[in-house]
């Protein structure tokens, strides 16, 4: 009863916007078709490339659609920073779905090769976190300040629906139709949206302040003189990293050692985004709970989850143990985010978040990067069992150091007195 009369309250304000509720079904539309295209993208990838080096193709495939993003963050900086939101906004949405809709038209014309594919995810994925950057400040351009954390947390509301509904669709379309048309598909999603942004009366003043230098080189400069903080984003961009192989070894865990069709990775991923939708809304009652403790023992949960995948079990039990990973998974970002909020001063806030995003950025990606080589020298099963026991060695080390830093501090106290 307290969460029905919550919710309406908290975001009949933000859906009384007409300018936004039509934006936020741009947004809608758009996160479905990557929810489709997370794993198409692999699936495409493991059809053009040769049985030998697919591992390598598959996680150059999945890096190339998200890691060039952070190439672009830099290179583009100074010239889009001048920008309004909109127009960035609607140039991510151009190039994304101009280089995705190439995708289909190659495959059928019989012109796509792995290279080409690899080319053209990284191009689209150029001006995706600027993209992601106009989207939030023109949201909150559009709405007061205490309407804000409501249309973000509706926004990634539906990201995670994405994750379960994409994933889904994607698995049919790719074992009865094609996973190159499901990656045109995510093409028009992104055409749909700037439609929707081009014919919507937006604000067109203030240009995006993202990964500002000097707040960043401030917020660095923060973070190396407070170990906890600076510790915490080690343990979260190493965590980030060690996931990344996963979303390269599963794919190919399902061709290869399964021989299952793409629906069976389908529900993998579909039913990764339920455990994640429903353990976020476990975070009202782990904030009631150390936070320190509660993030560490995800890190160690979420690898113990991934070792199931190294051994001859049932698909049944790999695929139980991955929707409890996502449950485990889900809350990690709020609460890493929650740590900085609670061991920050107010001034140095934007500061660090903005140095912790430019950090975290390269995380996944580089893990993904890396599932290439890693599946083709030890093959897809074992690097999922590897990631996971890499990742629960990474949350015993914090644990370690996060237990004698707190014994370290009575002595310390004691020899100040």
């Amino acid at each position: 009863m307290v969460i029905r009369r919550l919710v309406p309250t908290a975001y009949r304000p933000v859906l009384a916007n007409r300018v936004l509720r039509r934006l936020i079904l741009g947004f809608a539309v758009s996160y479905l078709g990557d929810g489709m295209s997370f794993v198409a993208v692999a699936w495409l990838a493991i059809e053009l490339a040769p049985e030998a080096t697919a591992g390598l193709w598959v996680g150059g495939a999945v890096a190339a659609y998200t890691l060039p993003g952070v190439v672009g963050a830099l290179v583009f900086g100074r010239r889009l920073r001048k920008l309004p939101p909109k127009r960035i906004l609607l140039a991510d949405n151009i190039v994304r779905g101009v280089f995705l809709g190439v995708v289909p038209l190659a495959w059928f014309a019989g012109a796509l090769t792995p290279p080409l594919y690899v080319v053209l995810l990284a191009v689209s994925s150029l001006l995706h976190a600027w993209g992601s950057a106009g989207m939030y400040t023109l949201m909150a351009e559009l709405l007061p300040e205490e309407q804000r954390l409501a249309a973000n947390t509706l926004v990634s509301s539906l990201n995670f629906a994405a994750t379960i509904a994409g994933p889904a669709i994607a698995g049919v379309l790719v074992t009865y139709v094609s996973s190159a048309l499901v990656i045109g598909l995510d093409a028009l999603t992104y055409v749909f949206l700037a439609l929707i942004v081009v014919s919507t009366r937006l604000p067109d003043s203030r240009p995006v302040a993202v990964m500002d230098e000097p707040a960043a080189r401030g917020g660095f400069a923060f973070l190396r003189s407070h170990p906890e903080l600076l510790g915490l984003l080690a343990l979260t961009w190493f965590f980030n990293f060690l996931y990344g192989p996963v979303e390269v070894a599963l794919p190919l865990h399902v061709t290869n050692d399964l021989q299952a069709p793409g629906t069976l990775l389908g529900l993998y991923w579909m039913l990764f985004g339920i455990g994640a939708v429903l353990g976020g809304l476990t975070i009202g009652a782990l904030r009631q709970l150390p936070l320190w403790p509660v993030t560490l023992a995800i890190v160690v949960l979420w690898g113990a989850l991934l070792l199931p995948f190294g051994f001859d079990v049932p698909i049944a039990v790999t695929v139980v143990c991955f929707m409890l990973g996502g449950a485990i998974y889900g809350p990690f970002v709020p609460l890493s985010v929650t740590l900085v909020q609670a061991k920050s001063p107010p001034q140095h806030l934007a500061a660090v978040l903005a140095a912790r995003s430019s950090v975290l950025l390269t995380a996944s990606p580089l893990g993904t990067a890396l599932g290439g080589p890693l599946v083709t020298a030890v093959g897809s099963r074992a690097t999922l069992a590897t990631s996971g026991l890499a990742t629960m060695i990474l949350g015993a080390v914090a644990c370690l150091l996060l237990v004698t830093r707190k014994s370290a501090r009575p002595l310390t106290e004691q020899r100040s007195h």
